[in-house]
């Protein structure tokens, strides 16, 4: 039985014997070419180049392909595109300069030399023109020791062999209008729409986006229900955990509000109970695509001659009569102590730490839709206020905490009073808070009452 350590000798042996006899083709090649053999490099060269060098442009005998370097040895495709150049470039400079080498043992001597020195400097200049930025153009200093009478030659020659060997590609022009390529497309395309304005025949908008990449802002309107212009809906949403859940309610807030309210008037119940069901509807068919996120909202509802404004969470609604600020939600807050009561009866747990409170270390409001992860403590359940409009309602602001934390109620309400235009006193709020600091996204709708007074 053979041996493994003779067997891996033995296969060691071989491998050297191959490697030198591949060596030893490398080094004759590199002798017959005419190069250094120490820096002889085994990558192919363009076929043009070889196939002249192999048929004899110096003078040489075409090279038996069995001589050649395994790297264009092994391409059998290469061989006949290297006899087939050859043959041809053999016959043009058979031709031109035939007559020349025949007359090798004339006296005329320098002109030999002129000639043979000409195709030295050619294939200097062809070679330095490989690495050149200009590859089409021949340096005329390279040139200027080259006869006159070979010149032509040369120079022709040249510009054939740059073209074989290398072309480089068209120069690619954009057009003025281009966009511009950026590293970290994706977060430019996040940061896209920071701020945006709508503008209704009953109210205006301006949203703002704050430090975060992805706005969690929206807001739902709904005008002309069932035909009537007296008949509205409008909401302020603020996300956290993601836009997802923002998203969601405004897209179904309103509507299952509605539905709940045509049905409870089927049966002669109140608009708050509609609205209640409409909050609670909502949550419940958000809890069941399994989101974490979770979103507050502050909701109003004018239908016959009255407005019904509903709050999860710490979006706030304010009045203004006569001038005067009136708030019509109460922020859901942790800090509220009949918030913090509910949630540890219920068997939460609400702890304060750098004097803000949290539910289970997590968020600070205790009423919001969605938030699974902590739905038996932070719940959906809206508090309702109705209010008949008169012709002391002049508007209602509708925001979320970015304008609130930094702007009191009557602060904004006289901005708004001061300003007349209703555009152009949102776009002025928002600012206001943005000046004082505020970093959290940030969106104001106003709501002219006057528009939906009997």
């Amino acid at each position: 039985m053979i041996d493994l350590h003779e067997l891996l000798w033995g296969f060691s042996i071989v491998s050297l014997v191959l490697f030198s006899i591949q060596r030893l083709r490398s080094l004759m090649m590199s002798v017959a070419v005419g190069h250094d053999p120490l820096a002889f490099s085994p990558s192919p060269r363009p076929l043009s180049t070889l196939a002249k060098v192999l048929t004899g442009r110096r003078g040489l005998s075409p090279v038996s392909p069995s001589f050649l370097p395994e790297t264009v040895e092994s391409l059998p495709s290469a061989k006949g595109e290297i006899s087939i150049l050859g043959n041809r470039s053999a016959d043009r400079e058979g031709q031109t300069s035939g007559t020349k080498l025949d007359d090798s043992h004339d006296e005329s001597c320098p002109a030999k030399y002129d000639n043979l020195f000409a195709d030295e400097r050619c294939r200097e200049v062809r070679e330095k023109g490989l690495h050149d930025e200009r590859p089409h153009e021949i340096n005329s200093e390279a040139m200027s020791d080259v006869p006159a009478s070979s010149a032509k030659k040369v120079i022709a020659s040249e510009k054939a062999s740059a073209n074989m060997l290398r072309k480089r590609p068209a120069r690619l022009i954009l057009p003025e209008n281009f966009p511009v390529l950026e590293f970290g497309c994706e977060r430019l395309k996040k940061r896209e729409n920071k701020e945006f304005e709508v503008e209704g025949r009953d109210y205006c908008l301006v949203s703002k986006r704050g430090k975060r990449d992805v706005m969690e802002d929206s807001y739902g309107v709904m005008v002309d229900v069932a035909g009537d212009p007296k008949q509205a809906f409008f909401a302020v949403i603020d996300g956290h955990g993601g836009r997802t859940a923002a998203d969601y309610v405004a897209e179904n807030l309103g509507n299952n509000i509605l539905r709940e309210a045509e049905t409870v008037g089927k049966e002669r119940g109140s608009p708050e109970e509609a609205i209640r069901e409409g909050y609670l509807v909502t949550d419940k068919e958000f809890l069941s695509q399994g989101v974490a996120s979770g979103a507050c909202a502050a909701s109003v509802l004018l239908k016959d001659g009255r407005f019904h404004v509903a709050n999860v969470g710490d979006c706030r609604v304010v009045l203004c009569r006569n001038g005067v600020a009136n708030a019509l939600t109460r922020d859901h807050r942790v800090s509220r102590e009949d918030e913090r009561l509910r949630i540890e009866n219920s068997g939460g747990f609400v702890h304060s730490r750098n004097g803000v409170w949290r539910v289970h270390g997590s968020l600070t409001i205790s009423r919001a839709i969605g938030d699974l992860h902590l739905k038996e403590w932070v719940i959906s359940e809206p508090e309702i206020k109705t209010c008949r409009i008169t012709p002391d309602c002049k508007f209602l602001i509708m925001a979320s905490d970015g304008l609130w934390d930094k702007v009191s109620d009557q602060g904004a309400v006289d901005l708004v009073s001061k300003q007349g235009n209703l555009q152009e006193s949102c776009k002025k709020l928002v600012e206001l808070a943005c000046s004082k600091g505020s970093m959290d996204d940030i969106t104001v709708m106003l709501i002219n009452l006057q528009n939906f007074c009997s």
